[in-house]
């Protein structure tokens, strides 16, 4: 198993039939213990029963500064870091309005610097540890209505660059995942013609699983990915290629 004891934060993981539960999933299944936040508790507590007691569910709306502070605290000692949740603003730059775009930002984009910041240490000490962020087709591609979502996960990406060089003497390694169209429960439930249309113009003609994305990142994570750092791999289909 090659997450055998390792303790990993995966925020926004405390829903059933999301990414961030089913990179929780399959680090169970190699060995890790896991913690995953989310800001429904009720839904929160039904995702960790399913993953089993090898996870644990702690409230935290990352938009909120002071949760994220509280966080850090409750996390400890934390060998892999998974910034997952995510907020999705939708909206052209006429229609949108400012509130919208903290709110993006907040959980986005300051929310997984915070938790960078006050976990990175404690890797560092022991000279180990894997930060893994959650990005988007979108970071790379003009989409009409998805300014500040695109313009949050591109930050994402450019920070993932800047920490794997300033992180990587310290055994600390920094790494994205970048999804395209993905049969999510929310996407399926929000979003399903427009993530079937998405889906048929890929270079694979299809969508992809939560089990594709969870399994680079589950690589990203442990030591078969030994030289890999400032890394933005997409598992998209194709569609960065084209």
């Amino acid at each position: 198993m090659q997450l055998k004891d390792k303790r990993a934060l995966i925020t926004g993981a405390g829903a059933l039939g999301g990414i961030g539960h089913e990179i929780a999933r399959q680090f169970i299944a190699e060995g890790a213990v896991v913690l995953i936040t989310g800001r429904d508790p009720a839904r929160g507590a039904e995702a960790a029963d399913a993953l089993g007691d090898r996870a644990t569910f702690v409230l935290a709306d990352l938009t909120e500064p002071e949760a994220v502070d509280r966080l850090i605290e409750a996390a400890g000692e934390i060998d892999i870091l998974v910034n997952n949740a995510t907020a999705i603003g939708r909206g052209n730059v006429v229609d949108s309005n400012l509130s919208g775009l903290d709110e993006v930002h907040l959980t986005n984009v300051r929310a997984p610097y915070a938790l960078t910041a006050g976990l990175v240490p404690g890797m560092a000490s022991r000279e180990s540890g894997s930060v893994i962020n959650i990005s988007s087709l979108v970071a790379g591609r003009g989409t009409p209505g998805m300014g500040s979502y695109a313009a949050s996960k591109a930050a994402l990406e450019s920070l993932t660059k800047t920490w794997a060089a300033e992180l990587g003497g310290s055994g600390v390694r920094v790494n994205a995942v970048a999804p395209g169209p993905i049969r999510s429960a929310k996407n399926l439930t929000e979003y399903p013609e427009e993530l079937d249309e998405f889906g048929k113009v890929t270079p694979l003609k299809r969508t992809g699983a939560t089990a594709e994305i969870a399994e680079v990142v589950t690589f990203l994570a442990g030591d078969r990915s030994s030289y890999v750092t400032g890394a933005v791999i997409p598992v998209d289909g194709g569609c960065r290629a084209v």
